[in-house]
């Protein structure tokens, strides 16, 4: 055994301050002539011992934690171990420098295609047996850095002897770790391209520490699925024909205190009880601030740790799916938080964020906007939609913030944002990102919906990516967009006193100018109410009474216009309240200890039934997207402050609804219905006694007269109760 030539002055200097390339062409075992160079970095240890094949050969310390020796042998042994003494214990291992890469060519290929669709199985962490031996690769993608090492809970947070590779042009760097498991905290050490440190956070991590607390965690998912025959299903009937009621759910205030666990004993049946189709749960993925709602993101990969692990958020979805619900996520890719240990400035330099400072720089919100344009980055963000929809079995996501991405100057003034190179304001490089991650989606993961909140007119957001519109974009490829026109004209119209109301009628009835040029959800949302907006019936005029009462019209409206529907937790049993994301829905206003508990039960079960004779008359759902599935009946009625539609299945089954918003009652009101029906039923009022109404309603089955009405040869006689709708179906 001899002493080894010493490293010269400048690898030594990078390899001690983490900017090395290529750790493992120095570190590890080398032939050597005379021998094998064995070569260790091991901070702070007193001796560094080789042990191969009985034989054990103390290295010669060349100090910094450097040893280093040629041993007397033929061939690099292909199993040997680290023996390692320290001042106050010895270990044992496998050095880290002895593996090959443990990503494979095809994986880097992708990667640097900006192709790779399961980017997560090629990043991050990764527990795996690698040339036999357990242990955690760690990759990253930082190609601006001069070099990247592995910090943890295993190396007391100190990188130094824990350098990682460079995987050629690819950006991509490398280190298996053997003896690293499940559970492990982590973080990269990345030297910047102007030599200082800085010690971020994985962006591919699954799991993550628990906020504030910022470090990731090596995890490996053990959950056994068991939901076959929900995804097998799911994906039967187109979802723009199918029944969809979405319940909005913030997770962590739905029941504050309750994990993924005992969400999924209460969550499941509360839905399924109330016969919503689906929830849509607000962020999952883990952010720094509650206070956002999960709308500011660090951990695109990773479930927020505040409510327990990855399993036990699989679990969740698990049981709502055995329960015959559907799963949507909020999912954001419009932005991110500058949080320092995070994705701004990533390796040093913009990476993730757009180079040009006016394009980082989100003008509403104090973050950053992704570069579209960059083909990693890119890939990172459809990846990441792939990986929600088939790790953890989500069934859509519904995209936020659209509009800021496809916008350069959205909330921007002259001067502050640069044309494309056609001249004009459109974001292509954000366009072309969403075209391609819907197109993704719905090739891989057959049954998904993807959903926008579009806050503008953009043309074919729900249309095709292959179809081209009159604006020369192809579509941007969802399934559906929400529908904020109608919201805002909906709402506008109910916070008016009736007597006011016959003035903006209009507002009740133009969505019907536009209702087929997307695929529309109608969105009562968490956006709605809170700061200072009010709760939905709090919006409404008039005393509790006639508050509840517009409430309860309003819904029975909502359910029978075309589109989807989509209602936040807490309004389903009008709650009063502003939601707040500290104490969340108001629960104990449905405590039978509470002397007002039968108004909010009673709203609670007119959704009840809204869902269910939803759910069972085709009419309202199955040509929700084609004009054929709708006539107006009384569209004009402003002076009565009445509405009046038909819904009508795909083969021709109509729903008649009629809605009476003022507060009087109307007796033998005429309205018009197709001549082939005689008996009309009464199959939901929302002024009956058990919705907390008047209980004026129609007992009775209504025999159409051959009285024209309405541009019709026949009509009905209804009684219309006070502040509510009603809806009628031929016997």
């Amino acid at each position: 055994m001899r002493r080894p030539e010493p490293l010269d002055d400048g690898t030594r200097e990078k390899l001690l301050q983490g900017a090395h390339h290529d750790p493992h062409g120095v570190l590890g075992a080398h032939p050597v002539p005379g021998g094998v160079l064995f070569r260790a970095l091991r901070p702070f240890a007193r001796s560094v011992s080789v042990v191969t094949r009985g034989l054990r050969a103390e290295l010669f310390d060349e100090g910094n934690g450097l040893f280093a020796a040629v041993l007397p042998l033929i061939a690099v042994p292909q199993d040997y171990r680290l023996h390692v003494t320290y001042d106050d214990n010895e270990l044992e291992m496998h050095d880290p420098y002895r593996f090959l890469p443990a990503v494979g060519e095809l994986d880097l290929h992708l990667i640097a295609e900006g192709r790779h669709e399961q980017l997560w199985r090629a990043l991050g962490a990764e527990p795996m047996r690698h040339q036999g031996v357990p242990g955690t690769r760690f990759t990253v993608w930082a190609p601006n850095a001069r070099g990247v090492r592995v910090a943890g809970d295993f190396n007391y947070w100190d990188g130094t002897g824990h350098p990682m590779r460079s995987l050629g042009g690819t950006g991509v760097w490398e280190l298996f770790l053997p003896g690293v498991g499940e559970g492990a905290l982590y973080k990269f050490d990345i030297t910047r391209p102007d030599g200082t440190h800085t010690l971020r956070a994985d962006p591919l991590a699954r799991r993550t520490e628990a906020p504030p607390a910022t470090a990731s965690i090596v995890h490996a998912s053990h959950h056994v699925w068991g939901d076959a025959a929900w995804m097998e299903r799911r994906g039967r009937r187109p979802v723009h024909q199918a029944p969809f009621s979405v319940y909005e759910v913030h997770l962590p205030s739905w029941r504050p205190g309750l994990t993924y666990r005992q969400l999924a004993e209460q969550l499941p049946a509360y839905v399924k009880d109330l016969g919503f189709t689906h929830v849509e749960l607000m962020p999952v993925a883990e952010h720094p601030y509650g206070g956002s709602w999960g709308y500011q993101v660090t951990g695109f990969y990773a479930p927020t740790a505040r409510l327990g692990t990855p399993d036990d958020f699989k679990h969740l979805v698990d049981a709502l799916h055995r329960a015959g619900i559907g799963v949507l996520m909020d999912w954001v890719p419009a932005h991110f938080p500058r949080d320092d240990w995070a994705l701004a400035e990533f390796d040093g330099r913009p990476l993730y964020e757009h180079q040009d400072p006016l394009r980082a720089a989100h003008p509403d919100w104090g973050t950053l906007e992704f570069d579209y344009g960059r083909k990693e980055v890119r890939n990172f963000l459809v990846a990441n939609a792939v990986y929600w929809c088939e790790e953890f079995h989500i069934d859509g996501l519904r995209v936020d913030a659209v509009a800021s991405m496809l916008y350069l100057d959205y909330s921007r003034e002259a001067g502050q944002w640069t044309p494309n190179e056609h001249g004009g304001r459109e974001n292509l490089d954000a366009v072309a990102f969403l075209q391609e991650m819907n197109a993704t989606l719905y090739r891989r993961c057959p049954g998904i919906v993807t959903v926008a909140e579009e806050s503008t007119a953009w043309d074919g957001v729900t249309r095709a990516t292959h179809h081209t519109g009159p604006g020369g974009f192809g579509g941007l490829g969802f399934g559906l967009k929400w529908n904020m026109g109608w919201m805002h004209d909906s709402l506008e119209y109910m916070t008016k006193e009736p007597v006011h109301r016959k003035y903006h009628h209009g507002d009740m009835t133009f969505a019907m100018v536009y209702a087929y040029s997307e695929n529309y959800v109608l969105p009562i949302s968490h956006d709605e109410v809170v700061h200072g907006k009010r709760s939905l019936v709090s919006k409404m005029p008039g005393d509790w009474w006639q508050q509840r009462a517009n409430h309860r019209a309003f819904l029975g409206f909502m359910w029978a216009h075309p589109g989807k529907q989509l209602l936040f937790m807490g309004q389903e049993f009008a709650q009063g309240a502003e939601w707040s994301e500290a104490h969340g829905p108001d629960w104990w206003l449905l405590d039978p200890s509470y002397t007002a508990e039968a108004d909010h039960r009673g709203v609670r079960d007119l959704v009840r039934d809204l869902n269910t004779g939803y759910c069972a008359m085709p009419a309202l759902w199955e040509q929700d997207t084609v004009p054929d599935g709708f006539q107006w009946v009384a569209g004009d009625a402003a002076e009565d402050n009445v509405l009046a539609f038909l819904r009508l299945a795909a083969d021709g089954t109509p729903l008649l609804a009629v809605c009476n918003f003022s507060p009087v009652v109307r007796h033998a009101y005429r309205v018009g219905v197709p001549v082939e029906y005689g008996v009309w039923e009464e199959c939901l009022n929302t002024d009956d006694l058990r919705y907390g109404g008047s209980g004026v309603t129609n007992p009775d089955p209504v025999k159409a007269d051959r009285v024209p009405s309405h541009g019709r040869p026949a009509s009905l006689p209804l009684t219309l109760p006070p502040l509510a709708t009603v809806w009628l179906r031929p016997l």
